[in-house]
This record gives structure tokens, C-alpha cells and sequence, in this order.
């Protein structure tokens, strides 16, 4: 065997070598992050399954063809939140604030596209999925990321997050969400504005009000989130709690 430890893919990509993948997956964002200049970010999740707009539709229409509005509107918010950031960049030398989503289709494209409409790059932490999950044209090759493990890829949705937002979405949305929601409970993650686009969606998905009624959460908790029902009142909503200042600690809290 002539094969440098580090060039032989069967080690590699063998059992013993998963510390050596999960460490890689934390090296090369930290270091990419640090010479792109990646200090803040908005986190857009959402559903990949909604179509844009110029999509085909559905013969006869599908109920997810009803939800692109979501993709509009999450491409007119990524849009005002870039637009606002490079507004207020020269008060905050060292620091700016980017859109960072999952790289994928549907909401995650309408993000990555509201920034490249903007003028600004924006992240992309794609996850290697045998379906549903490809690049889409949106992101800035530089900024975009390939994930084998989800833990390392939310770690990094984590890092920099100064705030985030949930459009409807499925499994993947309310994992995220509810992660995010239980670091921020548990001061984990240092408090940040938690937005929930469609507060009709949300809503009838889950019942907050229950689960407080119920005493499964405090009724504090229901103040770790917000709702907004179009892309300037996510703005505002980032606009006055959005704060760029935070307490390091260990663990994802930043």
C-alpha cells in the first residue's frame, strides 16, 4: 500500500476514520466562513417540495402549487433583509449580516435567490441526499457547502445565526425549528429572534397555545417566536430585535 494515509479513499471512508469526516466538516466552513468574511446570518428554512412560481403545474393543480406565494414571498424577504444589511454594513466594521440557507429547491431557492437579486451572496449548507436535494442555480459557489453528517450542517446553521425564519414546510422545517427553539430555552444558544412566516399555517399545524395550556412549555416560551404575514413585517421584525452583539460561551451559544 504506497497511498498517503490522508489520499486513500477506502480508509477514508471507512469506520475508523468518521472522526477524521465530522472534524472535516467543521474545519472547512470555520475556514471558509473566516476568509469569506462570514460573521452573521438570517437562517431561512422552509419547505424544498414549494414550487416558484414559473414552475409547471400540476394537471390538475396540486395543493402545493397553492403554497408558491411562500416562494415569492420568501425571495422579497431575502431580497429586503440583504438590501437592509448592506444599508447598515458601514456601521458595523468587521461585521455582515448574510441570507443562509439549506442550498436546496423551493424556499431554500427562494432565499439564495432573493440575495443574488439584492446584490449580495448568501450561504448554502446543502446536505447530500439520495433525493430532493440538489444545489439550486441561486447559491455563490464559494459560500456553498456539501454536508454527508445533518449534525455538522446544523451546527453550522447555528454558528453565526443572528436570527431566523421558518416558512411552511415539512419534517426538515420542523426539526430545524423546534432545535433551534429548544437551544434558545435552554440557553444553549444565546437568545435570537425566531420568526414564523404564515401565522395561519403555523397555527393550525401546532397548537402552542395547548402545549403552554397543557404546562409541556412555560408560558414564557411563547415568547421565543413571532409571527409575520408578508416580507416588510419579517423585515421589521428583524429590524428591531435583530441584535449583532452576543455573549460567546461554549457549545453552539455565540
Amino acid at each position: 500500500m504506497t497511498d498517503l494515509a490522508f489520499e486513500n479513499q477506502n480508509f477514508l471512508w471507512g469506520n475508523e476514520a468518521g472522526p477524521v469526516r465530522i472534524l472535516s466538516e467543521y474545519l472547512h466552513p470555520k475556514s471558509e466562513f473566516q476568509s469569506q468574511g462570514i460573521t452573521d446570518t438570517i437562517v431561512v428554512f422552509g419547505s424544498a417540495r414549494i414550487p416558484a412560481p414559473e414552475s409547471p403545474k400540476s394537471n390538475p393543480p396540486s395543493a402545493l402549487d397553492a403554497l408558491s406565494n411562500y416562494y415569492e414571498e420568501a425571495t422579497a424577504f431575502a431580497k429586503l433583509i440583504s438590501e437592509w444589511a448592506t444599508s447598515i454594513k458601514a456601521d458595523r466594521p468587521g461585521r455582515n449580516l448574510n441570507i443562509c440557507t439549506g442550498g436546496g429547491p423551493g424556499i431554500m431557492e427562494a432565499g439564495n435567490r432573493g440575495a443574488r437579486e439584492a446584490g449580495a451572496k448568501s450561504v448554502a449548507l446543502n446536505i447530500v441526499l439520495p433525493h430532493e436535494q440538489h444545489v439550486n442555480p441561486y447559491v455563490d459557489p464559494e459560500l456553498t457547502f456539501e454536508f454527508h453528517y445533518f449534525f455538522m450542517r446544523k451546527l453550522w446553521f447555528m454558528k453565526a445565526c443572528r436570527g431566523m425564519v421558518a416558512f411552511p414546510g415539512g419534517f426538515g422545517t420542523f426539526d430545524e425549528l423546534f432545535e433551534t427553539l429548544t437551544l434558545v430555552q435552554t440557553g444553549k444558544k444565546s437568545k435570537i429572534p425566531i420568526l414564523l412566516y404564515g401565522k395561519e399555517f403555523w397555527t393550525q399545524v401546532i397548537n402552542f397555545k395547548k402545549l403552554a395550556e397543557m404546562r409541556l412549555i412555560s408560558e414564557e416560551d411563547l415568547d421565543l417566536f413571532g409571527f409575520a404575514d408578508s416580507p416588510e413585517e419579517a423585515l421589521r421584525f428583524f429590524q428591531e430585535k435583530i441584535r449583532f452583539e452576543l455573549t460567546h460561551s461554549t457549545g453552539t451559544k455565540t
